[in-house]
């Protein structure tokens, strides 16, 4: 049996591709990003087939290499997210999305009486749990959990 494969999106020379972010959350990893805003070309592919997720996003940027801290962000909406650095055509490293320990000024505290949507203050939260993300206020200890989890 001859089964023909086909690239689903296209392939890039030199950049990033990020695969395996949930369908419903590939605007989200978009925006935490900033690849509203990039100048480098972003294509992305919504909605496809996959044996884990059922259905997947994938991004592809070309000649954006992330640092550490911004591929951490990713795990606050995709925590199983992978990337894949590309050169020349070719895969030469494989990262896999990691929760990192703090974050700061990334997320929304949810609870509206909370210093941080209150006054002008850096929100902080501890990251309690990583699968899922799981959130502690710095300041007034709120939990918020993986599906309440607002990106400013």
């Amino acid at each position: 049996m001859n089964i023909k494969k086909e690239l689903q999106v296209s392939a890039i020379e030199n950049g990033t591709v990020i695969d395996h972010i949930p369908a419903e959350y590939l605007f989200q990893v978009i925006n935490i990003l900033g690849l509203d805003k990039s100048k480098n070309s972003v294509t992305f592919g919504n909605n496809l087939e996959s044996d884990k997720l059922g259905k997947k996003a994938i991004i592809k940027i070309s000649e954006k290499f992330f640092e550490d801290e911004e591929i951490n962000k990713i795990s606050l909406i995709a925590p199983h997210a992978k990337l894949n650095i590309i050169k020349n055509y070719k895969v030469v490293e494989k990262k896999i999305v990691e929760s990192p320990k703090k974050v700061v000024g990334i997320a929304k505290c949810m609870n509206p009486k909370c210093i941080t949507n209150v006054e002008p203050v850096t929100t902080r939260f501890k990251v309690i749990n990583d699968s899922p993300i799981t959130l502690k206020c710095h300041y007034c200890e709120k939990i918020t959990d993986h599906k309440h989890i607002e990106i400013i």
